[in-house]
């Protein structure tokens, strides 16, 4: 007896029938659009909330001994929240998203629709200094994903739905549609084909839309021009295009580095704990302006006109009333920022390094224009533009996505007033970190694996082969001291044209390549003269189960072998590759990437 079909089933069957993929793919956009402008708004309102609770009663004069005590709990209650309830890695957002797209057919797990936005909405709201972006990015694809999945979307489809879950994330997030889009493309490497441009489009614009509505025109940063951009000014800008550059380059080697400290105590969650959330305590009762995402701190810096307005950075800090300090506060804030984000992520909190990028920028930005006016360098440059560009150049710098810089802070601004300066400094930049670093921060983790996915087609397409499912695992064995007429018996069921000589523990001895025993396959009279270890050769190469489809190919190349062993990690056989089957999947892929 039959089951009867499920709702999701009939509705399935129903969309196959009247409704195309393209129009079918919009709507799901439109869909992912409106929830990812919800998670964004749902998450601002939730650490505003928190953060109201905690500290508006806060002495602005002094010091306060609660930045001592709130990051600790904030991450302490995120590391319960993940290790009891998610039971999940949910750090590191946007590399997982990459990971996604490249290894696992772009499918997220069901949990991300919500995990991260309650994580970063406690680790932040308490005082984790890193931010809301990744993981509403996170979030957003999520939905995208697990929205593709119910409905059995091919893979393609399933990687525009990410994308669009992505892009519509910053599109609501920062109220930038452009900027949503352009990160998508420079950061998740999804390639802008036609039929994946418009339904990103479509997921950009209605988050924006449905932000507007759930808050109002105001946008996240507010800021106004202090003065028309001029050609002079044209050194000052590649200067700190440069200087960005380099704090970015700062940024990522001390992302690593603090990262490397913490894996080391990967078993030993309390341990990471105390570490983590004694140098964050301490860092934020020093320079308060590292608490949460900073957004506040950066306001500050765009739109201060006085010495007075400028010197508000210092209230609730020790240097509070001290505005000598300013400069050596900025400069020690903005060194520390990245330790008190790799604090926050080490000791069990969930935030990412989006707004901490933009902090920096802001940071080095501001102290750029303000040791350049005050030693006299050139002409005069605006501090708060140049705070502006300093944002522009440090997220073009770390996320190596200068286009994605360009557009945001542009229509952060409302305008393009500042569009020539931007480009300069987010593309000399982005110059400069790539002399040193060849991938995002968010792409290194990846790339060192062989993961990550790219514009070149070449390696876009290895990237997405799986190894595993080209793996002919339904191989004939035989033993050393088999005798070739069994052998030959073997030859007459074998699919491929190598037999693997076997020891009785299952390790390999070497193969026998049954065009290299033609000689004797047809006398007879040898069927009792030769075993299969005086005919067996040793594999031209050895592959494991983890190496990347790129090196694959190249060691195909190399040997001109026709299969080559595969083995686990235990060195136990686990099949054999065709080169013929990789070339055909190959081949297929490449048509189906480029029928657009």
């Amino acid at each position: 007896m039959t089951s009867k079909p499920t709702v999701l089933q009939r509705l399935h069957e129903w969309r196959v029938a009247h409704v195309s993929d393209r129009m079918f793919l919009l709507t799901l956009a439109f869909i992912v659009g409106f929830f990812a402008a919800v998670a964004a708004f749902s998450l601002h309102w939730i650490i505003n909330q928190i953060v109201l609770l905690l500290t508006s009663s806060f002495d602005r004069t002094g010091a306060n001994w609660l930045y001592l005590v709130y990051p600790v709990v904030g991450i302490y209650l995120t590391s319960l929240f993940v290790r009891y309830i998610v039971k999940d890695n949910i750090s590191h957002g946007i590399t997982r998203i990459l990971y996604a797209i490249s290894s696992n057919k772009s499918r997220l797990k069901s949990h991300n629709c919500w995990s991260s936005v309650i994580a970063s909405a406690v680790t932040i709201g308490f005082g984790g200094s890193v931010g809301a972006e990744a993981p509403i990015v996170l979030t957003g694809s999520a939905i995208g994903s697990n929205l593709g999945q119910i409905f059995h979307l091919d893979r393609k489809m399933l990687m525009t739905l990410v994308g669009c879950g992505a892009a519509g994330a910053i599109a609501g997030i920062f109220k930038a549609p452009i900027a949503g889009l352009v990160f998508t493309l420079e950061v998740l490497m999804i390639d802008m084909t036609m039929s994946a441009l418009l339904p990103i489009l479509v997921s950009c614009v209605t988050a924006t839309c449905f932000t507007y509505i759930f808050s109002g025109g105001a946008s996240l940063f507010i800021f106004h021009l202090d003065s028309e951009w001029s050609v002079q000014r044209i050194p000052a800008c590649v200067l700190l295009g440069v200087a960005c550059g380099l704090v970015s380059l700062y940024f990522i080697r001390m992302m690593g580095a603090c990262e490397d400290v913490f894996a080391r105590f990967k078993d030993h969650p309390h341990i990471k704990l105390a570490i983590g959330g004694t140098i964050l305590s301490l860092l934020i009762f020093l320079f308060p302006a590292l608490y949460g995402e900073g957004y506040s701190s950066i306001n500050l810096l765009l739109n201060g006109r006085t010495e007075a307005d400028w010197n508000q950075i210092l209230n609730n800090s020790l240097f509070s009333g001290q505005g000598y300090m300013l400069i050596p506060y900025i400069a020690l804030v903005l060194f520390t920022k990245v330790l008190a984000t790799s604090a926050t992520n080490g000791g069990g909190g969930c935030g990412g390094t989006f707004a901490p990028s933009l902090f920096i920028g802001c940071f080095t930005g501001f102290l750029f224009s303000r040791l350049w006016n005050m030693h006299g360098i050139g002409i005069y440059v605006p501090e708060k533009n140049f705070a502006l560009l300093g944002m522009a150049g440090v997220m073009s710098g770390v996320m190596h996505a200068p286009l994605t810089g360009i557009f945001l802070i542009a229509e952060l601004t409302g305008g393009y007033a500042m569009f020539m300066p931007l480009m300069i400094v987010s593309v000399c930049a982005y110059l400069t970190i790539i002399i040193f670093e060849p991938h995002s921060i968010y792409g290194s983790r990846l790339a060192r694996q062989g993961k990550l996915l790219t514009h070149h087609t070449d390696h876009a397409v290895l990237t997405l082969m799986n190894l595993d499912s080209v793996i002919e695992k339904d191989y004939l064995s035989v033993t050393p001291d088999m005798e070739l007429g069994q052998i030959v018996h073997k030859i007459s069921r074998s699919h491929s044209t190598v037999l693997p000589v076997l020891n009785p523990a299952g390790l390999l001895l070497g193969e026998i390549d049954i065009m290299k025993i033609r000689n004797v396959v047809f006398r007879i009279e040898l069927y009792h003269h030769f075993t299969a270890a005086q005919l067996m050769t040793d594999p031209k190469a050895r592959l494991s189960d983890a190496t990347p489809m790129a090196e694959v190919m190249r060691t195909f190349d190399r040997t001109g072998a026709n299969w080559l062993p595969v083995f686990d990690v235990e060195n136990h056989l686990k099949g054999y590759i065709s080169r013929q089957r990789i070339y055909t999947m190959y081949r297929k892929m490449v048509a189906d990437m480029s029928e657009d």
